[in-house]
Parts: structure tokens; C-alpha cells; sequence
């Protein structure tokens, strides 16, 4: 809604583009990018897209139940230190020891 009303003072001349700017409190170049935005696509080309992106850093989820499967199955009682150096050797597991501890 702030941005809203900043645009609209800055339409009005009410606002400089330097005041509506300082209203949010980014920096005048960001602003004028945001009124390009707003002009071309309305309020919905200012959302932010990078949060409807998948992580490329991201396993699969076969991976993940494929971990899940291998301890429940074959390691259960293992600590995550000594299950960790077996996914790694004897499993060709390539993730992280914090990543399987985080899955687990």
C-alpha cells in the first residue's frame, strides 16, 4: 500500500520522485525502476519472481526418500557422523553431512 501512495503523490506532484524514494526508503534509481514495472505490468510486475523459482541447489526428492529408505532400512541406530561415511563410500551419496543431518 506505501507504494501505492507514494506513486500516486509522485503522479500528483505532490511527491518528488526523490521524496516518494525516501518514503520507502530505497534509493531514487530503484524507485523510477519501479514505476517502469508498475506502468508496463501493473502492481502484479512488482512482485518479486525470484521467490516463484525452484532452488537449483535443491535435491530431488527421490534422493531425499532414498536416503530416508536406506536408514530407516539398513542403518537405523546409527549415529549421523558414522551413517554419513557410509552413504559416502559404500552409496556414492554425494550430499553434505549437514544436509543429512538435516534430512534425518
Amino acid at each position: 500500500m506505501r507504494y501505492e501512495e507514494a506513486y500516486e503523490g509522485c503522479q500528483c506532484k505532490r511527491l518528488s520522485q526523490e521524496e516518494a524514494s525516501q518514503l520507502l526508503g530505497v534509493c531514487s534509481r530503484t524507485f523510477r525502476r519501479y514505476m517502469c514495472r508498475h506502468e508496463e505490468s501493473g502492481l502484479s510486475g512488482l512482485l518479486d519472481k525470484r521467490l516463484n523459482q525452484p532452488w537449483r541447489h535443491k535435491a530431488p526428492v527421490d534422493e531425499v526418500m532414498r536416503l530416508v529408505e536406506l536408514y530407516t532400512g539398513r542403518y537405523r541406530g546409527w549415529n549421523v557422523k558414522h551413517f554419513h561415511g557410509w552413504y559416502r563410500r559404500e552409496h556414492a551419496g554425494a550430499r553434505s553431512y549437514s544436509w543429512v543431518k538435516t534430512v534425518l
